[in-house]
């Protein structure tokens, strides 16, 4: 059995203000397809000026976009070969 080495690199930017932070993201694959998502996140007015955490949460949900985008994307490439539908497990 040959095993081969892949890697992907996923890229995020952000976007920021007193307030908001927004985070987007992107992956390309080795296809040469790109895959894109984006996340937001909020400062409450009470809450301290943290810059960090704002692109921690934007980030998270970016990412989390972007990983369920990657498993439509499989599932669709699934579909169209085998001819049948299949379903995703979230876990």
């Amino acid at each position: 059995m040959m095993h081969t080495a892949v890697g992907w690199h996923v890229e995020l930017e952000f976007q920021e203000d007193d307030t908001h932070t927004k985070a987007a993201a992107l992956v390309r694959l080795p296809d040469g397809t790109e895959v894109r998502s984006h996340g937001r996140a909020s400062r409450h007015h009470t809450d301290a000026n943290q810059p960090r955490v704002g692109e921690e949460i934007a980030g998270a949900r970016a990412l989390n976009e972007l990983a369920m985008r990657l498993l439509t994307k499989a599932h669709d490439e699934i579909d169209a070969a085998s001819g049948r539908t299949s379903h995703p497990i979230h876990v």
